[in-house]
């Protein structure tokens, strides 16, 4: 892989071929970079060396500019940097870091190209690193899509190995020694007279000196901390409650406030009286948001009581006003003026659904929110023509552009700080949380103010998981599947999110065929179409997007199709699959569980399932056992390939985590509609697995594929189809919609 061009301290160009082909990080107008953002405030004595390494009197910070939600991806970007840098990840500072369009994301647009994630040819991998272009003139320094690990990979060490080979140049200044006579560990570097030099007595000389264009990375058989389970960084104040999420955050004199919006989300707010409201104890405004207002008061519980108390009429919503009217559009919408994509159309699927043994099947996903733990809030401060926001958020240069444009204020003067943020699975790369409360600080003449909104606000106002139809027909001839025909229809969220930025993207909705086109199973006739339905409810990313229902579809359907065709569910899928990182996947997970076609004793039954979504290949088997109060889930197995696994133990958690995720959504979750308002508001209604629901777990991480890819969202997938393919399993009951809970009893 040839690399070009230089990486200059203040720049930091990257000069790495991004791909095999020729797309080239700093290419065309593309190749300009932008100016390293830990320029700007730099206290005295402090150095940076790139936009990623910065030392001071105290030490190596290390900037990892993407949202630690959990998903401890603070711990591995850093790890990445540490290794090449040559110090204990134990003894550096880990920050977010500034909003800035030098940190873009540049895999976070991979997904959408219209190749299977198993195809690494020169086309596919062309188009891949295309994506990186808009991904930079957009600015998206983004958290989300898995993307983070494949985006810094390669990026993070880079960081790490200029830094250090700048602070080895200057260790050859000073002490007179040539670079490779000198040797360098845990931040100290040591001429061959034995006389050491730390890392922070070198820095400012280093920041001097422009990094070399080509450093030379590490050995993998070297590393010291990746491919490790390593602490997290952030364990410490995390269990001592020292970490500072969003809703943490105080500041002097600072004030409270909440938010009430139209519940018939983009209905208009006709008239409002607060009257009463004002005079309530603790009130210092109420503001006019033009679709709901907002209190300002002396503490959050007192805002929260004025807004309650507010008398407001609300207008109609945009959409149809019951759950069964959103249904029907769905329904209505598989005709060939709402056909977007045919991804995948191989042989001839009219012909071969004709005659005997053909299966229609038909499964449903409801609308589902994100209800992070920690709900939206921000603390906005305008004062002096300036303006700081403290938010959680997974999109920190979309959030300053934001601000900048509500408060009319230019983008320099517009700081965004990402604290820690307790859940996001999406929500919180919509930034209306952040808006709404530059709105409010707007209104609080010069005084810091918190925004924090109810559970029940939060709940009635998210960006849902679209709800979707999966029709499906196939065509089994005695023990052969020889037709499979998926008719996906769904609204499209990418459409749905970036409308509301401003930004279109060209093409159809890869989301409403995501991980249902590209499964890496051979059959001679097999389509996958996506329908686009209009637009109802709001839409947005929610932890695995389109697959989060196409897996439950497809892998519901294969499983149906193994009892049609008399053949044991695992057997048939591997004697389809085609890519054999999946197949050794779906193998280590049958052999963990000694899989013997499901079938464990009365009153128990095991389902399996198989996703390939977002590049990883995961497969998980489901166990339950019938008790007096329903079924139980008693175990899970899962093995998943990420190509490098960086932390294991971090990648094991991620999978424990996406699980879980997925089954309380498959058991639990399901948002509807009465009065064109959301019904559901708080845990009550919205609840999720407990611990004692949750099931042990064994898992496996493989190596077998030659890329490394994220593994925040694959994990996901698969929970809902092994769940109802283990019910089937042990009832002979066949559940096709979501949420399983309101046909069966769980423990």
């Amino acid at each position: 892989m040839s690399r070009i061009g230089k990486i200059a301290r203040r720049t930091f160009l990257f000069g790495t071929v991004a791909i095999a082909g020729g797309v080239a990080f700093g290419y065309w107008k593309y190749r300009q970079p932008y100016d390293n953002p830990l320029l700007d405030d730099l206290a005295e004595g402090d150095a940076v060396l790139t936009p990623y390494v910065k030392i001071d009197k105290d030490g190596v910070t290390i900037i990892t500019p993407r949202a630690e939600m959990g998903q401890g991806v603070h711990t591995t970007l850093a790890a990445l940097v540490a290794e090449e840098l040559e110090v204990d990840l134990a003894d550096v500072r880990v920050e977010h870091g500034p909003a800035s369009y030098a940190y873009f994301n540049g895999a976070m647009l991979e997904e959408g190209v219209p190749y299977p994630s198993t195809d690494v040819g020169w086309m596919a991998e062309t188009m891949r690193g295309l994506t990186h272009v808009p991904a930079k003139f957009l600015g998206m320094q983004g958290t989300g899509g898995s993307s983070s690990i494949p985006d810094g990979y390669e990026k993070m060490r880079i960081a790490g190995a200029a830094a250090r080979d700048a602070l080895m140049e200057a260790a050859s200044h000073k002490s007179g020694t040539p670079v490779a006579d000198l040797q360098v560990k845990n931040g100290v570097i040591t001429g061959s007279d034995g006389v050491a030099m730390t890392y922070i007595d070198l820095a400012p000389e280093a920041a001097k000196i422009e990094p070399p264009a080509d450093p030379k990375l590490k050995d993998p058989d070297s590393w010291t901390i990746l491919r490790k389970s390593v602490d997290r960084v952030d364990m410490v104040p995390k269990v001592t409650g020292t970490a500072e999420f969003g809703i943490d955050v105080r500041l002097p004199d600072m004030l409270h406030a909440t938010v009430r919006m139209n519940p018939r989300l983009g209905g208009t707010m006709e008239r409002f009286d607060a009257s009463a409201a004002g005079r309530m104890p603790g009130v210092e405004k109420i503001v006019d948001l033009g679709n709901g207002i907002a209190v300002i008061a002396t503490n959050t519980w007192y805002a929260m009581q004025a807004a309650r108390a507010v008398d407001i009429k609300w207008g109609k919503p945009p959409y149809p006003m019951t759950t069964a009217e959103h249904w029907k559009a769905v329904e209505d919408s598989f005709v060939e003026e709402r056909l977007e994509s045919t991804n995948r159309d191989d042989g001839d699927v009219d012909a071969a659904l004709t005659g005997d043994g053909v299966i229609d099947l038909e499964y449903r996903a409801p609308y589902l929110a994100h209800a992070t733990m920690e709900p939206m809030n921000a603390v906005a401060w305008l004062r002096d023509g300036k303006l700081d926001v403290w938010a959680g958020n997974q999109a920190p240069t979309f959030a300053r552009d934001f601000a900048a444009d509500v408060s009319g204020l230019d983008q320099e003067a517009v700081a965004i700080h990402t604290p820690y943020m307790g859940g996001g699975f999406g929500r919180r790369g919509e930034l209306d949380f952040v808006k709404l409360a530059v709105r409010v600080a707007m209104a609080a003449e010069g005084r810091p103010v918190k925004t924090t909104w109810s559970r029940e606000e939060d709940t009635c106002h998210d960006v849902y998981r679209p709800l979707a139809i999966g029709r499906i027909r196939a065509r089994v001839d005695g023990s052969n599947l020889t037709a499979l025909d998926l008719k996906l229809a769904a609204p499209g969220a990418t459409d749905s999110v970036m409308g509301r930025a401003g930004k279109s993207i060209p093409g159809a909705d890869a989301t409403i065929v995501q991980a249902a086109w590209d499964q890496p199973y051979a059959i001679a006739n097999y389509r996958v179409a996506g329908y686009k339905v209009p637009e109802l409810l709001p839409l947005g990313f929610w932890r695995s997007v389109g697959a989060s229902q196409n897996a439950f579809f497809h892998e519901s359907a294969m499983d149906e199709i193994a009892i049609a065709t008399g053949k044991d569910p695992v057997e048939m899928r591997l004697g389809l699959m085609t890519h054999e990182p999946s197949r050794k996947v779906l193998e280590k997970a049958a052999e963990m569980a000694g899989w013997n076609g499901g079938q464990v004793g009365e009153g128990r039954g095991r389902g399996v399932a198989f996703s390939l979504s977002f590049g990883v290949p995961v497969a998980e088997i489901v166990e339950i056992a019938a008790t007096e109060h329903g079924f139980k889930i008693t175990d899970a197995w899962i093995a998943a390939d990420v190509g490098i696994a960086l932390d294991p133990r971090n990648i094991e958690a991620q999978l424990m985590s996406g699980l879980n995720f997925g089954l309380s959504a498959a058991i639990l979750s399901e948002i509807t509609i009465t009065d064109g308002e959301v019904d559901q508001r708080n845990f009550h209604d919205y609840d999720a697995l407990r611990m004692y629901q949750a099931p042990r777990l064994e898992i496996a991480v493989l190596e077998n594929m030659g890329h490394i890819k994220g593994i925040g969202e694959p994990g996901t997938p698969p929970a809902a189809p092994a769940l109802a393919n283990a019910i089937f399993a042990a009832t002979g009951k066949r559940l096709r919609e979501m949420p399983f809970g309101k046909f069966v009893d769980f423990a």
